[in-house]
């Protein structure tokens, strides 16, 4: 595939990738390249290649979409190697990593609603990062009431500390230092839904024994929150491959907030799905769709 990073010498372990969609709306053809990417790359160095369903996302989850996920990667052939994990059963796991993070003492409850953010904001100023402005810290000190909803934020200065400098490296963009202060103290347990994508996502691919984790680049940031948690659960560190991005004719990513047209609509319409990957797989883009730059 011309899109594939070139590694130098083989992995010092089973190459194995995961392709990880929420089913909380339709894959568009960006998912299908992300897959491709994740796919190519364990097969090519004799890997697995594995599909994590990601359903906590609340009542966005949803089972329609867990379906039409399954019949757009099948009519792709884009089949996974071992049988398809969800992460709806993998509470247990999460629960576990929350309770190591409390007893480090690195967890707070925090009640704040979007409006009481907001409010906030207004009153102090804050730093900014790639999600936006930052949580102001107001209930950090907080005594919370338990029996009032509340999330769980990570004091990401205090977590620092304990870990000192933190390094990942990118197979294509080389060795960085992990900055999770960029994104202030991130919720890693939420209110209307159990454990956030950074928790999941990170203890997941240590359990699944992910090798390298094959992603978009719009994800590459937060890759210094997950090195964090890494660390401090003292799970082992994969590598990663962010890879460039299909973009419309502004621009812009394909995705679902932007109401991208979904790989369904092709599978409805009778279009061969083994011909589209393999257009991709050569590098033969849909009319109206390029690579993002690196």
């Amino acid at each position: 595939m011309v899109f594939l990073p070139i590694i130098e010498r083989p992995t010092a372990v089973p190459v194995r990738t995961r392709f990880a969609p929420s089913p909380n709306g339709a894959l568009h053809l960006g998912h299908a390249f992300s897959a491709l990417c994740a796919r190519d790359f364990a097969h090519s160095h004799g890997g697995q290649f594995l599909l994590r369903i990601e359903d906590i996302d609340g009542t966005r989850s949803r089972p329609e979409h867990i379906t039409a996920i399954l019949a757009d990667l099948d009519w792709l052939s884009l089949i996974p190697d071992e049988p398809v994990s969800y992460q709806s059963r993998n509470m247990e796991r999460y629960q576990r990593a929350l309770d190591e993070l409390k007893a480090l003492g690195l967890l707070y409850r925090c009640t704040c609603t979007r409006s009481d953010i907001l409010a906030a904001l207004k009153q102090t100023p804050v730093s900014h990062g790639p999600d936006g402005p930052h949580y102001p810290g107001t209930c950090r000190n907080r005594r919370i009431d338990p029996a009032k909803p509340f999330c769980w934020r990570i004091d990401m200065a205090k977590a620092l500390v304990m870990t000192g400098p933190i390094q990942w490296t990118d197979m294509v963009a080389g060795t960085h230092f992990a900055d999770p202060l960029q994104f202030g103290d991130v919720v890693l347990w939420r209110k209307d839904a159990p454990a956030s994508y950074h928790l999941a996502a990170t203890v997941d691919d240590a359990a699944d024994g992910i090798s390298h984790v094959v992603r978009g680049l719009d994800l590459f940031a937060y890759t210094a929150i997950h090195r964090v948690l890494q660390q401090l659960l003292d799970l082992p560190v994969p590598q990663y491959w962010h890879h460039r991005l299909l973009v419309d004719d502004s621009g812009q990513k394909l995705a679902k907030s932007k109401s991208s047209p979904p790989l369904s609509a092709r599978r409805v319409a009778g279009e061969d799905g083994r011909l589209l990957i393999d257009n991709l797989h050569q590098g033969v883009l849909p009319l109206g769709i390029s690579l993002s730059s690196a």
